[in-house]
């Protein structure tokens, strides 16, 4: 969700290539990648850099930043990439910003020439703040998958009380063809599996880590180990022991922890599993940045 906006939201599936990356066991343990966060200035007046130096310091080898809404934003974002070996991003338009800059939509085609851009999102619909209009946020999403679709990069999605109608969108409108990421995973399981089915997998934020989401811990404990990632979705939703907190890439690990936990899994297990699923995602080019490619 972008910094200038509230609060954070949150079978048959593609077949994706075997990828020539090492298997999850040969990944380093301790490491890990977050894989959704926004570092606009507003929120980390001190700069990408030092949030990132931070985020390193605790092992997260590479974070996916978000760079929302518009062709300004993602290549705000991409200027990080030009000083840093461990990030890429995604670029899109975010639902809450869809009446403002769906109309350029077609612009942000131009930086997906930079293989560093390696999905379209976040995008998607957001029923809760109504932002903007919820026709218009429609016709943006079925826009951004028509993007997705013609650059056959994968979508990061947000869905925020709109969890039918996000399914039935990315349905009619073809995006299993590209598969993704449902980011900040914040639903039930028939949601879930409607996902997994489309070819999406979960991303768990710091949500996940609180004591009455039980829905979510229970998609977490269920959820295929091949179709899980997790994320800060910084700088919102702090994990705890950290809730109330500016959040930040560095705490992942919290998260991380968490599910480790529900899944009766170690969290160096888990940080190398979620690598893994991450760098499959979103390609070579995040294999490169966490330094496992």
């Amino acid at each position: 969700m972008p910094y200038s906006r509230g609060a954070a939201c949150g079978g048959r599936a593609v077949v994706l290539e075997r990828s020539p990356l090492r298997s999850a066991r040969a990944i380093r343990a301790s490491m890990l990648i977050d894989s959704h966060c926004h570092l606009e200035h507003r929120a980390f007046p001190e700069g990408p850099d030092a949030v990132l130096d931070r985020a390193r310091a605790a092992d997260v080898r590479a974070c996916v930043v978000v760079g929302v809404s518009g062709l300004a934003a993602a290549e705000a974002a991409l200027e990080i990439c030009n000083r840093r070996s461990d990030v890429v991003i995604t670029a899109g338009v975010h639902p809450h910003d869809a009446a403002e800059f769906g109309g350029a939509i077609g612009d942000l085609e131009r930086v997906f020439g930079d293989d560093r851009v390696v999905a379209v999102g976040e995008v998607g619909l957001d029923f809760h703040y109504d932002y903007s209009p919820r026709e218009i946020q429609r016709r943006v999403f079925r826009e951004s998958i028509a993007l997705a679709r013609r650059l056959r990069r994968p979508l990061v999605i947000h869905s925020r009380a709109a969890a039918d109608e996000t399914i039935e969108l990315l349905e009619q409108e073809g995006a299993r063809e590209v598969g993704g990421v449902i980011h900040c995973f914040s639903e039930d399981r028939a949601f879930a599996e409607r996902a997994l089915d489309l070819g999406f997998d979960l991303s768990f934020s710091g949500i996940v880590t609180f004591k009455n989401a039980r829905p979510i811990h229970e998609v977490a404990v269920w959820a295929p180990r091949d179709r899980i990632l997790v994320e800060t979705d910084s700088p919102y939703l702090a994990p705890l022991p950290l809730r109330g907190k500016r959040c930040e890439p560095a705490y992942v690990v919290h998260t991380a922890q968490r599910v480790a936990d529900l899944r009766g899994m170690s969290l160096e297990e888990l940080a190398a599993l979620t690598t893994a699923n991450a760098c499959r995602r979103f390609g070579p080019r995040l294999a490169q940045a966490a330094g496992v490619g």
